[in-house]
């Protein structure tokens, strides 16, 4: 993780969605799904728009002035969608970017390092709010995901605890890709550390 990307992250969230969406005991396919980024131009959406445009996800972006995607994210999420096919689509109204989305994702509005600017952050996001009137734009089958932890101003209860939510599974699938993400980087390698000899 750092202040840009927060990979680990999207890859729980992407076996989420795959586990979510399985049909006939094979994981669910993510080509084409579109997902809806309510909130921040923070870390976990630039990683969100690396993978799901890769992917040939459909990414649709809602976040106030000041609060964009980075430049050079936004060049390099323009140039995946171009290459998979998914479409990369930016708005300041949260109702036009969950419009007939499959997943809705918001995360903290004040992150690491930005808590003395939460007071500020709580009036630009005024209207941002993950509720169930906001969701009623979106796709029948909606989900709900949040990275944790959450506030009560970036989602209602009422979403945040309904069968929608996939937070928990989320949360507990970062276990999961994290070892994954071990292993594959230890595949072939030996330890060259001599045992202890008690």
């Amino acid at each position: 993780m750092s202040e840009i990307y927060h990979p680990l992250q999207i890859l729980a969230d992407l076996l989420t969605l795959q586990e979510h969406f399985a049909s006939g005991g094979n994981l669910g396919s993510l080509k084409g799904m579109t997902v809806a980024w309510v909130g921040d131009g923070n870390n976990i959406l630039n990683s969100w728009l690396m993978a799901g445009l890769k992917l040939g996800m459909n990414m649709r972006v809602a976040n106030p002035e000041g609060y964009d995607i980075r430049d050079f994210v936004q060049a390099d999420a323009e140039r995946f969608s171009s290459e998979s096919g998914g479409q990369f689509y930016q708005t300041r109204d949260p109702r036009d970017a969950v419009r007939g989305a499959n997943v809705i994702i918001t995360d903290t509005w004040a992150g690491m390092g930005q808590k003395e600017e939460a007071d500020e952050r709580l009036k630009k996001f005024a209207g941002y709010q993950v509720t169930m009137k906001l969701c009623e734009e979106a796709a029948k089958d909606w989900v709900f995901l949040h990275c944790l932890p959450r506030q009560e101003n970036e989602v209602t209860d009422e979403v945040f605890y309904s069968k929608r939510s996939l937070v928990f599974p989320e949360a507990g699938n970062r276990k999961w890709t994290v070892m994954a993400v071990f292993l594959s980087l230890l595949k072939g390698h030996t330890p060259t550390t001599p045992e202890p000899r008690h």
